[in-house]
């Protein structure tokens, strides 16, 4: 099967099976991502509770963790839900808001890493390059320096973790440590909003709930992702008005869109590549 067939394929397998997204995530964006979960054919819940989060995990098709509105009770939560996903084998997407920009989002990110079995970590080009070590500034949430390669960054730390890393940005990349993704969908209106990142990773917790190819799965829902962005923009007078087709395109995208319109190349199978982007 072709890989824009395949990532079709996984698009409508999200939604005949409508997958519950466990979202322990930050107060800015809960409403936009509970959205984007509905529209790309899931099903979200917002719970972080510690006192119920290894219950609510148990229904789920993925768990996303997401500190971006920091504190450490959301962190032993995060633990609680994560230890109880990893026992009934359900995936765990790290969205690493801020690390680099702070000593407590840098060590309780990588605290995350190393206590859990993440299925993929997705972040900016910064938020990678922290915490792989190899470069990166984050100012607040957004990167204001990326990682001097961050690809190599990205196989640093899926490598490291026996994780997916998801860098997102100009070019998105997805490796497994092996494997490297190419995705060049998108758009720069994406930066005109609040939580377009904590959007994606929602995304790809929908794929990761279908597809055991976590790789695949993280690159094909950007892919989704970024082209329901492009489809948007073609009708979008601003960013309020490219919010609200981007919520409708996501919601319609068909196979034959992402046929024609997916640009997902893969660059490597092996490992030591240095890739460009």
């Amino acid at each position: 099967m072709a890989l824009n067939e395949r990532i079709a394929e996984l698009r409508e397998r999200v939604r005949q099976q409508r997958p519950l997204i466990h979202h322990i995530t930050n107060f800015v964006v809960m409403n936009d991502t509970a959205n984007v979960t509905l529209h790309i054919g899931g099903l979200p819940v917002m719970a972080h509770a510690r006192e119920e989060v290894a219950e609510m995990v148990a229904m789920a098709g993925a768990l996303v963790l997401n500190p971006g509105t920091l504190s450490p009770d959301w962190i032993e939560a995060m633990l609680v839900a994560g230890k109880r996903a990893n026992e009934l084998g359900i995936p765990i997407v790290l969205d690493p808001v801020g690390a680099g920009a702070t000593t407590l989002r840098t060590t309780s990110n990588r605290r995350l890493l190393e206590e859990l079995q993440i299925a993929v970590v997705r972040g900016n080009s910064g938020e990678i390059g922290a915490l792989a070590g190899m470069g990166g500034v984050v100012k607040g949430v957004e990167a204001v320096v990326e990682a001097d390669d961050p690809a190599a960054a990205a196989q640093a730390l899926a490598q490291q973790y026996h994780t997916v890393v998801a860098v997102t940005g100009r070019r998105d990349i997805v490796t497994d440590g092996t494997r490297v993704f190419a995705v060049d969908n998108g758009h720069e209106w994406l930066k005109t909003l609040t939580g377009t990142g904590c959007a994606a990773t929602t995304v790809i917790a929908a794929f990761a709930a279908v597809e055991r190819d976590y790789a695949l799965a993280a690159a094909a829902g950007l892919a989704c992702f970024g082209l329901a962005a492009e489809l948007a923009a073609e009708q979008a007078r601003g960013p309020a008005s490219f919010k609200m087709a981007f919520y409708d395109a996501i919601y319609h995208l068909s196979p034959e869109q992402i046929h024609a319109g997916a640009r997902v190349t893969v660059l490597s199978d092996d490992q030591s590549i240095a890739v460009a982007g």
